[in-house]
C-alpha cells in the first residue's frame, strides 16, 4: 500500500469488486483493485479492453449501476470540497446527481454517445452551469463561449448552435471535454478521451488538461491504453490486467524499469514513430504476450486497383427564410490518387481535414461533386443504383465507432452473416461456417457468436466489424479509423490481422488515420490531408523521413513519444487554427498542382491556406 502520511487523497479506492450478471452467470468486472488520486496529481490507469479500466471509473461515477453491473465490495472515498468525505459506493442517487458533473467531471470513450443528438451544443454546455452554478442564460453561454475556444473549436459561435451530428468525430469530443470542465471538477476522469483525435488535437488537450489540472489543482484519473499520451501525462501509473491491478509506480519507473510481465509486453508493443527507417515494405507490429506469428512484408502488386481523379465533395449551407443555398463546406477539393492491388494507402490529417468524406465518396456513401473514381476498371460514378449495389461487394467499410456501426437489437452473428444473406452468395449451413471461420480470423470465441454488441469491449466490437467487412472477400477496404479506439495491444493484433489478410487475399485498404506510428507501420504509400486537399502524397519511406509541407512536419512534431523525459511541452504546439473550409456559393477553389520533389513524392504548390 502506498504510504499515507501525505495530502488526503481526493479519490481513494479501496478493495473495489464489480460483478456483472449475464446469460453466462456472473461475470466479474473489477475483481479486487485499490489505488488513490491525490490532489493535482494525474494517475493514468493503464491496460488492455476488458481489463476492467472503464468499469473502475463508472463506478466511481456511480454510473456502473446503469449497466448492470453491481458494486460487490469495497469502498470509493470522495474528498468532497465543501464538505465531509463521503464512500461513493453507499452514497444515495440524490447527492450523486450533485456530485457528478459538479465535482467529479467525466470525458467519455465514445463523443456520439456521451452527448444528446436533438439538443444543440450549446443547450449542452450550459445546462451543467445553469444547473450546479445557478447561472443566467447569458452567463451560461458567455462561460460555454470562453470553455469552446479554450478547447480550440473553430468558429465556436456557430459551433453553439449547431447539432452534435454537424460536428466531426475530433470536434466532438473536444465539445465533451468542454462539458466535463464547465464546472471545474475537483476529480475529474478522462476514459480514453483523446483515442479518436488527431495527434495535433490529442497534443493540445493533453497540454490543456495538463494546464487546468495545474491551474486549478484537479486531480485527473486518466485512462487510457495509449503509452506515449502516459509517458506525456502521468505522475503514477497503475497497470490493470483482468479485473486486478498487477503494478504501480512513479510514470518513470514503469517505463525504465517495468516489473510485471505484463507491463513489459505491453510497453514492447507500442508502435513507435521512426521505427520503420530503411524499410520498404509494411511489417507486422510486435504483439503481447504470444510468439510472433511471421508475415513476410507485404510488396502489393503494380496493378491499379483504384484510381480517384479530381474527387471533390461538397456539403449545402442552407439558410435564411426559405433555407436556400447560402454557401458550401468545401469538404474535398480536388483530390487524386492511386490504389495498386494487395497495397494500403493511408491518408491522415487532423479531423474536418475531409479525410472520411473522401473515403465516403468512393463507396459513394456521400454523392461527389466531380470527379472519377474508376474500381478494377468499373467506372463507379457512372453506376445507377442496382450496379452500385452489386459494385459494394466488392468495396466494404470498416467505420470508426464500432457501436454506432453495429445494429444493438441483433445477435453478432447475424450481423456479420446479414451480408452474406443480402447478396445470397451462400445459403444454408455454409454461411454458418464462413461466420465461424470470420470469427476465427478476427480471434474472437465463438461463444460471442450468441452475444449483442453492448455486451463486448470497444476493440472487440471493432473485430466483429471488420469480420462483417470481410464477409463478401472484398477487394477494397475502406478503413475509417478503424483502430483508433483500440488499445495498443489489441490494436497490434487487429493491424496484423489486415495485413495478414492482405498477404493472403491480396486485398487493397484505404487507410484513414491520425496514428503517424500506426500508418508508418501499415502503409505503402501516404497522402497528407489539410483542409480538404491531399497536401503531400509519396512512399511512406519518404513523406516521413523526408517531409516537405509545413503541415506534415508540424504533424510530425506533435505525436507523441513513449518516454516520460520527453515530454512535449505547449510551446513545442504551434498550431495555426484551422481555417473555414466554408466558402460562398460563388467561389471558384484553384485546381490542385503539385511539385515532384523526388520520384512519387509530390507536395502541394497551390497555396493551402497554411
Amino acid at each position: 500500500m502506498l504510504d499515507q502520511q501525505g495530502p488526503t487523497p481526493i479519490a481513494d479506492i479501496k478493495s473495489l469488486r464489480v460483478e456483472f450478471e449475464t446469460k453466462d452467470g456472473t461475470v466479474v468486472g473489477v475483481e479486487d483493485v485499490s489505488f488513490s488520486v491525490n490532489p493535482g496529481e494525474t494517475v493514468c490507469v493503464v491496460g488492455e479492453s476488458g481489463s476492467g479500466k472503464s468499469v473502475s471509473s463508472l463506478s466511481l461515477m456511480r454510473l456502473v449501476e446503469f449497466g448492470g453491473g453491481t458494486i460487490a465490495g469495497g469502498s470509493l472515498i470522495f474528498d468532497r470540497k465543501d464538505a465531509d468525505a463521503v464512500d461513493l459506493a453507499a452514497t444515495e442517487q440524490d447527492l450523486m446527481r450533485t456530485i457528478r458533473g459538479n465535482e467529479i467531471g467525466m470525458i467519455f470513450q465514445e463523443p456520439m454517445t456521451a452527448l444528446n443528438p436533438v439538443f444543440t451544443v450549446g443547450r449542452q454546455l450550459t445546462e451543467g452551469l445553469r444547473l450546479h452554478k445557478g447561472m443566467s442564460k447569458s452567463q451560461a453561454e458567455a462561460r460555454a463561449l470562453e470553455l469552446l475556444r479554450q478547447v480550440r473549436i473553430p468558429e465556436p459561435e456557430r459551433r453553439l448552435r449547431q447539432f452534435p451530428h454537424e460536428l466531426s468525430g475530433g470536434m466532438r469530443q473536444r465539445v465533451v471535454i468542454a462539458m466535463a470542465l464547465a464546472c471545474e471538477p475537483r476529480l475529474l476522469i478522462a476514459d480514453e478521451p483523446t483515442t479518436a483525435l488527431d495527434v495535433t488535437i490529442q497534443a493540445e488537450i493533453l497540454a490543456l488538461i495538463d494546464r487546468l489540472k495545474r491551474e486549478t489543482g484537479t486531480a485527473v484519473m486518466f485512462i487510457t491504453h495509449d503509452m506515449a499520451v502516459v509517458a506525456q501525462m502521468a505522475d503514477r501509473v497503475v497497470v490493470m490486467f483482468r479485473g486486478n491491478k498487477v503494478e504501480e509506480g512513479t510514470v518513470e519507473e514503469i517505463f525504465e524499469n517495468p516489473q510485471h510481465p505484463y507491463t513489459q509486453a505491453l510497453l514492447a508493443a507500442v508502435p513507435k514513430l521512426g521505427e520503420m527507417r530503411g524499410k520498404a515494405a509494411p511489417e507486422p507490429m510486435k504483439l503481447l504476450g504470444r510468439d510472433q506469428a511471421e508475415i513476410a512484408p507485404i510488396p502489393g502488386t503494380d496493378q491499379t486497383l483504384l484510381e480517384v481523379r479530381g474527387l471533390t465533395t461538397r456539403f449545402a449551407v442552407k439558410g435564411g427564410f426559405f433555407r436556400r443555398l447560402v454557401a458550401n463546406v468545401h469538404a474535398v477539393e480536388d483530390v487524386s490518387f492511386t490504389i495498386n492491388k494487395g497495397q494500403t494507402l493511408s491518408l491522415v490529417g487532423e479531423s474536418g481535414c475531409g479525410k472520411s468524406s473522401a473515403g465516403r465518396s468512393i463507396l459513394r456513401l456521400v454523392e461527389p461533386e466531380a470527379g472519377h473514381i474508376i474500381l478494377d476498371g468499373k467506372d463507379i460514378m457512372a453506376l445507377n443504383d442496382r450496379e452500385l449495389r452489386d459494385a459494394r461487394r466488392d468495396m466494404q467499410m470498416i467505420f470508426q465507432d464500432p457501436f454506432a456501426s453495429l445494429n444493438p437489437q441483433m445477435q453478432l452473428a447475424d450481423q456479420v452473416a446479414e451480408p452474406i444473406h443480402n447478396f445470397g452468395t451462400l445459403t444454408g449451413g455454409d454461411v454458418q461456417k464462413r461466420v465461424e471461420m470470420l470469427f476465427d480470423r478476427v480471434e474472437l470465441p465463438r461463444s460471442f457468436m450468441r452475444r449483442f454488441p453492448h455486451e463486448l469491449s470497444g476493440g472487440q466490437r471493432q473485430r466483429v466489424a471488420i469480420a462483417r467487412a470481410l464477409a463478401l472477400e472484398p477487394k477494397l477496404i475502406i478503413a475509417d479509423e478503424a483502430v483508433s479506439a483500440l488499445d495498443v495491444s489489441v490494436q497490434a493484433q487487429v493491424l496484423n490481422l489486415m495485413m495478414e489478410l492482405q498477404a493472403e487475399l491480396g486485398v487493397s485498404y484505404l487507410f484513414i488515420s491520425h496514428d503517424m506510428a500506426v500508418v508508418e507501420r501499415v502503409s505503402h504509400h501516404v497522402g497528407v490531408m489539410y483542409l480538404g486537399r491531399i497536401v503531400e502524397m509519396g512512399p511512406r519511406a519518404r513523406v516521413f523521413e523526408n517531409p516537405q509541407h509545413p503541415y506534415t512536419q508540424a504533424l510530425m512534431k506533435a505525436v507523441p513519444i513513449a518516454d516520460p523525459r520527453q515530454r512535449k511541452s505547449e510551446k513545442d504546439l504551434n498550431f495555426k487554427p484551422i481555417p473555414s473550409p466554408i466558402h460562398p456559393v460563388d467561389y471558384v477553389a484553384a485546381p490542385s498542382e503539385y511539385n515532384e520533389v523526388e520520384p512519387g513524392h509530390f507536395v502541394l504548390t497551390t497555396d493551402s491556406g497554411y
